[in-house]
């Protein structure tokens, strides 16, 4: 029952994840949270971000920004790093993820999501039918609600947790 909050994998980073290695594997495009995934909550796109966002435009690979946050805190990271995306999107609804899909070209097979939190962007990436990637939060300032969802994350985190010892996959 939990599993749908699993991610496919869990990382410590967004800036940890081999994109080169994924592109060699024929994923071409990468969906990405903004907010304690790329940057702290609510900081601007800083040197780290536009250079992974160039990598990608140098590999040929599409990126999307998908956050349920309003438009001038998404368009202005957007167009900070140089990239397409989906404002108050409704996560963990599919339809933004088919639509980061579709401004992307690309396909559930061919896209990757990665995200901080597990009840909205890998729960909403895995009803997708898209890989996820948990990160772990880049800071720990985070609005009041997160915050209490982070005990509930910790849970669901123990069991995925004992579910990959148990397969061997720790």
């Amino acid at each position: 029952m939990l599993e749908i909050f699993y991610p496919n994998y869990y990382v410590s980073s967004a800036y940890a994840i081999s994109y080169r290695q994924l592109y060699d594997k024929g994923i071409r495009g990468v969906i990405f949270d903004v907010d304690n995934t790329l940057v702290p909550h609510d900081h601007p796109a800083d040197d780290r971000a536009r250079k992974l966002f160039e990598e990608f435009r140098r590999m040929g690979m599409e990126t999307c920004l998908l956050s349920n946050n309003r438009k001038p805190r998404v368009a202005a990271f957007g167009e900070g790093v140089g990239t397409k995306y989906i404002y108050k999107s409704g996560k963990p609804s599919v339809k933004g993820y088919v639509k980061a899909m579709e401004l992307m070209g690309t396909d559930r097979e061919t896209t990757i999501f990665v995200g901080d939190q597990l009840f909205t962007d890998i729960y909403g990436a895995n009803r997708a039918g898209i890989t996820s990637y948990l990160v772990k939060p880049i800071h720990p300032k985070e609005e009041i609600q997160i915050k209490v969802k982070r005990y509930l994350e910790a849970a669901v985190l123990y069991f995925y947790r004992k579910k990959r010892r148990r397969e061997g996959q720790a």
